[in-house]
């Protein structure tokens, strides 16, 4: 994937193609803040500060869940930022049919969006009605067990290659005094850890049909009676985690206190940052070992409409600076995703990142629940999860019938 003559001219230096008039203060929101997602987004800052603008930090501590409902009443309420971070899908759909987001689609014309973002679904996701809202910035994908080369040393057993190795691995690594795998307490980590075991024990198809074909009687069935088998086996390998925050347990896994981990590739930006190597202090197994499909999720950037005409005309250059080549680049080689541009050079990234990029470049993707299900679906799922990784008592059985319920109402 090399960079064509012009993209090549474009990495060369941040374009400026609306001129500067006069540069001025932009605050962006956004809610990453572990220490490899603070190195990411520098390199965002820095780059929009290239154009004589100035990135003024809005991050947010805590997950999406705690910084989304700040990010909506500040808009809502009449004091919007100057851009803010949302996941591709619906989250801002309501603030978007509201009238209060700003249209992209001169600016992605222009710059030729429709061409160069890969897969089409995550413009697709920022468009309502035939106009664009967002700009993409990432692909994120959910699909990964991260594995501790050194905890699985400690306890005698070899790295496993699947989820049911992983699995069988697990009293081997207990009686080492290693927790097995490590969940945070905020309720995506569960869910997420449960669509991820959906796509590597039921399948591909089946995830559609449950959460795209919002199928009740799929959702029901035998095969998600197997996925929920598997989730309880995750609820009893993570018995003790005793962390809240995502980047808690991906450090239990770098210090080698915990065997594995099921998280997006977000993790990478942690490994990296600790000083460890891709197949030398880490293993990752893309889609659990089982079935190697990645989900095409991620991040955006979607810009509040701004009575100020310089803020606004910043607005504009973030928004070109977010897909410049040179910027996706280094932007997506400290998050550890992969970059929504398909024409740009990645021979430096790591051997977990081409694994990624090797899935995508083979079609192996689906798109994430944060495309296919509202923003009210979706916190229904997570509060499910919640409460079924906390509480032993919920058989697998009753949180099915919840489940089933949640997929036959949602929208």
């Amino acid at each position: 994937m090399k960079l064509r003559s012009l993209a090549g001219a474009l990495a060369a230096t941040v374009a400026l193609p609306f001129g500067l008039a006069q540069a001025t203060d932009l605050e962006v929101t956004h809610w990453w803040t572990s220490g490899g997602e603070a190195a990411a987004v520098a390199e965002l800052a820095k780059a929009f500060d290239a154009t004589g603008n100035k990135w003024v930090d809005g991050a947010i501590a805590g997950s999406g869940g705690t910084a989304r409902p700040i990010m909506i009443s500040r808009i809502t309420g009449g004091d919007p930022m100057g851009a803010t971070q949302f996941n591709h899908g619906r989250q801002a759909e309501e603030l978007v049919e509201a009238g209060l987001m700003r249209d992209l689609t001169d600016v992605a014309t222009r710059e030729n969006w429709k061409e160069i973002v890969k897969p089409a679904s995550l413009l697709d996701s920022c468009t309502i009605e035939g106009k664009i809202y967002c700009a993409p910035v990432n692909i994120h994908s959910w699909q990964w067990l991260w594995l501790s080369n050194a905890a699985f040393k400690q306890a005698g057993v070899p790295v496993p290659k699947n989820w049911d190795e992983f699995v069988a691995a697990g009293p081997a690594l207990e009686k080492a005094g290693i927790i097995p795998l490590a969940v945070g307490g905020q309720p995506w980590q569960a869910a997420g850890a449960f669509d991820v075991l959906m796509v590597a024990i039921a399948g591909k198809d089946v995830f559609e049909q449950v959460f795209a074909k919002k199928d009740e009687e799929v959702a029901a069935g035998a095969e998600i009676a197997k996925v929920f088998k598997a989730a309880d086996d995750a609820r009893r390998l993570s018995k003790g985690t005793n962390v809240q925050d995502w980047n808690q347990a991906t450090n239990l896994v770098i210090t080698g206190k915990a065997g594995g981990q099921i998280m997006g590739d977000w993790a990478q930006g942690e490994f990296q940052v600790a000083g460890q190597k891709a197949g030398v202090d880490y293993t990752c197994l893309p889609g659990l070992g089982v079935n190697e499909v990645i989900s095409t999720g991620g991040d955006a950037f979607y810009f509040p409409l701004l009575e100020d005409e310089e803020k606004s005309k910043a607005q504009e250059v973030l928004a070109s600076t977010l897909l410049n080549p040179k910027t996706q680049v280094a932007f997506n080689l400290k998050k550890g995703s992969l970059p929504v541009r398909g024409d740009v050079d990645l021979a430096t990234a790591n051997d977990c990142m081409k694994k990624g990029l090797e899935i995508l470049a083979k079609g192996n993707v689906i798109q994430g629940t944060d495309q296919l299900l509202s923003a009210d679906s979706q916190k229904q799922k997570e509060d499910l999860f919640s409460e079924f990784f906390a509480n032993p008592s919920m058989t697998p059985e009753d949180a099915q019938k919840r489940f089933a319920e949640i997929i036959a109402a949602a929208d």
